[in-house]
């Protein structure tokens, strides 16, 4: 599976090396295995599959059927028509806010958070707060990418969430 992932190095920009997933998302083997993995590391009752825009969207829809869950979108702030709620986080220069609908979770409701790669946690960590804030039990999250080094998982562990991914990758 990691090999289907291609690396970009500088991009962004210079010092990155940058965990292109689209390359296994064209690999109907690679895509159909990831899930399957995804699938089989969910524990417990899953009422919803929360993806994180926008590639996490691509692996809620795709685990949320097998999983046999409805899947909620956590957004960038005002993407989303009606009314939301949102949770700002902090970046490197500034901060940035995500959303999502107000009335997208039922309290009580068990939410697996997924997205396509963990780095330093923060649009993740943000994520969970938002969804415990609507009322959600939030206890699990996903990646298909881990990068270990940047700390991200381990502060979601910090935040009492099991997290697993499919593959990492040493570096930024």
């Amino acid at each position: 599976m990691k090999a289907l992932i291609r690396t970009i190095p500088d991009f962004p920009k210079p010092g990155i090396m940058f965990r292109d997933i689209t390359t296994l998302l064209l690999d109907a083997h690679g895509l159909a295995q990831s899930v399957e993995r995804m699938a089989a590391a969910a524990s417990g009752r899953v009422d919803l599959v929360a993806g994180i825009e926008a590639r996490g969207f691509l692996f809620a829809a795709a685990l949320a059927l097998p999983l046999k869950a409805g899947v909620l979108l956590i957004r960038k702030d005002g993407k989303l028509p009606g009314a939301t709620i949102a949770e700002d986080y902090a970046l490197e220069y500034g901060t940035d806010r995500i959303a999502m609908h107000a009335d997208a979770c039922t309290p009580g409701a068990n939410v697996l958070l997924i997205d396509d790669l963990i780095a330093t946690g923060g649009t993740a960590r943000a994520a969970v707060r938002l969804l415990r804030k609507a009322g959600a039990i939030v206890t699990q999250a996903q990646f298909l990418v881990d990068l270990p080094d940047l700390g991200g998982a381990d502060a979601l562990r910090a935040d009492g969430i099991d997290v697993t991914s499919l593959v990492a990758f040493a570096g930024h």
